[in-house]
């Protein structure tokens, strides 16, 4: 437990410099909010049981890659493509697997971005490189993994048929809104970037870019009006 303890500071603070990094050169802070945990002796012997593999230390480090885990949240689907591409680049960790829920998602409506790497921990005679989990996701399907969680946590891993159809349902809405709200988001940027052309004298009837940036504000009240709308159908 010291070295997944250990492999997980290690671990956050790598991606608090890549986050402090990009905000200095972007202005633009990627990441909501971080979460870490450990799995614990329970969870560990659980799942080695489940796997028909005997209670060990030795099987706990070969067999189970997500005893220390840290979540990476963020606001848009294409962050969670730059900041995996980030972590890999870093020469000290080895990645072991990827596992891309977001494009592939699996049949409960899950969606996320999964890496397994190694950290090296460096202890007083010698250096462990220990695994860790790192799941990269935006704030809707953070939200939607934690309510999925907490039903079938009360059915104890039986729900019935109709709430597996209805939380795949509220998957797809999920993924909807993400990608509505990063296209709502690059067309302010687009605004934004056309204001910052504007000179001081111009005036809309005169300015050439009036047009696209009334459009824009049209664009924004129109996604907002198509994600009210798909949600009233779901209901």
């Amino acid at each position: 437990m010291l070295l997944y303890n250990s492999a997980l500071k290690e671990m956050a603070t790598k991606v608090d410099i890549l986050n402090d990094e990009f905000q200095h050169v972007h202005q633009y802070n990627p990441i909501e909010y971080i979460k870490s945990r450990i799995k614990t002796p329970e969870s560990i012997v659980k799942k080695l049981k489940r796997h028909g593999l005997e209670v060990s230390i030795e099987n706990m480090i070969e067999h189970i890659n997500d005893v220390a885990g840290i979540r990476i949240v963020c606001s848009f689907t294409k962050d969670i493509y730059m900041l995996a591409d980030m972590i890999a680049s870093q020469s000290d960790l080895t990645i072991l697997s990827v596992k891309d829920y977001i494009k592939f998602p699996k049949e409960s409506g899950y969606k996320s971005y999964h890496l397994i790497v190694t950290v090296p921990v460096y202890l007083s005679d010698r250096v462990v490189d220990t695994k860790v989990e790192i799941q990269i996701r935006t704030l809707a399907m953070d939200f939607w993994a934690s309510l999925e969680h907490k039903i079938y946590y009360k059915f104890e891993g039986n729900a019935p048929s109709y709430i597996s159809r209805d939380l795949r349902e509220c998957s797809a809405i999920v993924s909807m809104l993400d990608a509505k709200m990063l296209s709502l988001n690059e067309a302010i940027l687009e605004a934004k970037r056309e204001q910052g052309d504007e000179s001081p004298e111009s005036t809309d009837d005169a300015d050439p870019g009036s047009f696209s940036k009334k459009k824009k504000k049209k664009d924004a009240v129109e996604l907002f009006n198509e994600i009210e709308h798909d949600l009233e159908k779901k209901k």
